[in-house]
């Protein structure tokens, strides 16, 4: 079976699994990505949290994992951010290869890359709005904005660099990343 054809029928696989596992989530809250896009077993969420900055509420944002997983790095997740407030695409874009910089990313090249490839991922977003990421390890991801298709990125350490902006211990929201992991206790 060609990558292609691969890629297709674990998409539809994530879909119904992330389809599933969102449905206890109010429907006006997060926008699911079409079903024929999404994979591989079903997802379900292992924690959710909120994202403030000065005390401003910047997002919700949930992690799905596949049933039976034993850590996102290793196996397919996604990331389903609800944000509270408009922000321009560019800056999700500047943040986003900020944090990737922090986290130890030091090649001007490789970043530059990066930056257009999450350009086209990462568009501007209103309040109310989703984003939805699903990474595939050591493949690359997937990017929707309400239930559209942005980008596929076939880029494995482009993928898990945007990632580990909330999952890597290194985050600069441990707490967040505590939650999303279902470390606090609060895990459903």
């Amino acid at each position: 079976m060609n990558a292609t054809r691969r890629r297709a029928r674990f998409g539809a696989c994530v879909a119904a699994g992330l389809a599933l596992a969102l449905q206890v989530m109010p429907l006006h809250a997060y926008v699911l990505p079409a079903a024929e896009a999404l994979a591989p077993a079903p997802l379900r969420v292992l924690g959710e949290g909120e994202m403030r900055w000065l005390g401003f509420k910047l997002y919700d944002v949930r992690l799905l994992v596949a049933a039976g997983a034993s850590a996102p790095e290793a196996d397919p997740h996604a990331l389903a951010i609800r944000y509270a407030r408009d922000i321009d695409g560019r800056r999700l874009v500047d943040t986003s290869i900020d944090e990737m910089r922090r986290l130890g990313e030091r090649d001007d090249a490789t970043l530059q890359r990066w930056r257009e490839e999450l350009a086209r991922a990462l568009p501007s977003v209103r309040a109310g709005d989703t984003l939805v990421g699903l990474h595939q390890p050591g493949e690359g991801a997937r990017f929707w904005h309400e239930g559209r298709l942005t980008a596929e990125i076939d880029d494995p350490e482009l993928a898990r660099a945007f990632f580990a902006i909330w999952l890597d211990a290194r985050t600069r929201e441990p707490e967040l990343r505590a939650r999303l992991l279902g470390l606090d206790g609060r895990a459903q």
